[in-house]
């Protein structure tokens, strides 16, 4: 069952480091396009492999960073369904070799 509640997103007492706001904008800079789906429009999102509320010391560490969507394209939430396995309170550990695997099934598939 998919378990969408953006407010679960960033748990209560994680705030984020005020350098955030660059090292996001230098992430998308060099990574555009969603690591699933490949998309470069709509709501784009840099989400951490680890959580920076539990690993607060990865928070701006760029290999900690990978860039997914919540376009919902063809139905799907990469964020959400890839990067939090379709709760925004758990996380994907596997989404680095994951996100490979399903980018590829994706271009492969029959139409």
């Amino acid at each position: 069952m998919i378990h969408h509640n953006p407010a679960d997103k960033d748990p209560p007492g994680s705030t984020r480091s005020g350098h955030w706001p660059k090292v996001r904008e230098d992430h998308l800079r060099l990574h555009p396009a969603c690591s699933i789906c490949e998309a470069t429009t709509g709501k784009i999102e840099v989400h951490h492999k680890k959580p920076f509320h539990t690993h607060p010391h990865l928070e701006l560490d760029p290999s900690n960073l990978i860039t997914l969507c919540e376009n919902m394209n063809d139905g799907v939430s990469c964020h959400l369904l890839f990067g939090h396995l379709g709760n925004f309170k758990s996380v994907n550990l596997n989404i680095d070799s994951d996100s490979k695997e399903w980018r590829v099934k994706i271009a492969t598939r029959p139409t």
